[in-house]
């Protein structure tokens, strides 16, 4: 009998970035969905000649997702310039782009389907459980230079993965009600059954036979129809972190892309010196992810494999001293001190609670709101004044 299939890890230059950000789309009249990607795509990418602009699984929604990049700083320059593009196609069509991982009012019944083949297997297989999945996210991609190091970086870093899911938490409303989560879309994902948490190989063959069996199995095609929360990147020759909620502005896009890459080469580092990483019990992850999504930036996180736990400010308030030297030696310092500013001013869905609060719980104003700040490209913590 032979053994599984080859997965080649691509080659790439250590810590180089490249971030992928799905963006709704809203009928500017209406404020609801509008199902005009498709043409937005065509108008932008005819026929996928622009990689930088892709279909996701719902006719609502727009990937851009940026090239290589040697730093956070092109990654924003690049990543105004796709949204800006986005935005002007967009408006031809009386259509705006909105951030956040969830539209509050949207129905997913009334969401259409990406006339594409992978869609369709997944609808065919998953039905109504992925139809329900009206959620967009962000991606970041690290370069990792030898497929050795890139199983160890994914548990290091699944110990910090509340810390960006609470910071990016985007999402408690979910078709006109409030969920009671921060980041209702972290629930929701789960439901396909390759999401989730990362099973804790430690060798590549172990990699290369989950593969092997998921082709088998008739599960995945591809690798890149596994979605873990953090999940290596074979094609690209990275480490992929996909936990975070899409959010509503650029400024904390660059934030959180430039808390993951710091965080990835700092690891890398330490394995570089031989040191042994950061590792929780799955039991522990699992339950840092849960308490992230239902509580957001007021979750408590264990920090430890001894239990010990800190509120999630206090974790992230750590995390940032600890990384300030690799920030400076990446050229994201103030990218990074951006992330103390969602600590002290609150995170999206802290935002969006405060706005319908303030409105009577009209839901329609926050969606105003998540507008309102795509286009400021910056969070603005009272709706409709200046930050």
């Amino acid at each position: 009998m032979t053994g599984p299939a080859p997965v080649p890890f691509g080659t790439s230059r250590r810590s180089s970035i490249g971030l992928e950000w799905e963006v709704g789309l809203v009928d500017v009249g209406t404020g609801a969905m509008s199902q005009v990607a498709p043409q937005v795509i065509e108008e932008l990418s005819p026929e996928g000649t622009d990689p930088r602009i892709k279909p996701e699984l719902l006719r609502n929604t727009v990937e851009v997702a940026t090239g290589v990049c040697a730093d956070v700083g092109a990654v924003g320059t690049e990543l105004g310039e796709l949204l800006d593009r986005v935005a002007a196609s967009a408006g031809r069509r009386g259509a705006r782009v909105i951030g956040g991982a969830m539209h509050p009012l949207a129905r997913w019944e009334d969401q259409l389907v990406t006339d594409k083949e992978r869609y369709a297997r997944l609808v065919d297989r998953i039905q109504v459980f992925v139809r329900q999945l009206v959620t967009w996210g962000l991606h970041v991609h690290v370069g990792v230079e030898h497929r050795d190091k890139v199983l160890a970086l994914v548990q290091g870093m699944l110990t910090y993965a509340p810390h960006l899911q609470a910071l990016s938490a985007s999402s408690p409303y979910w078709g006109g009600i409030e969920t009671g989560y921060a980041s209702t879309r972290a629930m929701l994902f789960q439901q396909i059954p390759t999401a989730g948490l990362p099973h804790p190989f430690t060798e590549w063959h172990e990699v290369e036979s989950y593969a092997e069996d998921m082709r088998r199995v008739g599960v995945a095609k591809e690798f890149n129809e596994i979605h873990w929360d953090v999940r290596p990147s074979p094609s690209y020759g990275t480490i992929e972190v996909r936990i975070c909620d899409a959010p509503t502005n650029v400024t904390e896009a660059l934030a959180l892309a430039a808390l993951t890459h710091c965080l990835v080469e700092h690891l890398s580092t330490e394995l570089d010196h031989g040191r042994e990483l950061p590792r929780l019990p799955l039991w522990y992850v699992k339950e840092n992810k849960w308490r992230a999504a239902r509580y957001g930036m007021d979750a408590t996180v264990i920090t430890s494999a001894d239990g010990d736990q800190l509120p999630v400010a206090d974790a992230v308030a750590k995390v940032l001293v600890e990384l300030e030297p690799t920030a400076e030696r990446l050229g994201c310092p103030e990218q990074l001190a951006t992330v103390a500013d969602i600590v002290r001013g609150g995170s999206s869905s802290q935002r969006q609670r405060a706005v319908a609060e303030a409105s009577g719980g009209d839901l329609e104003v926050v969606v105003q709101s998540m507008l309102a700040e795509m286009e400021a490209g910056r969070p603005l913590p009272r709706y409709g004044t200046a930050a």
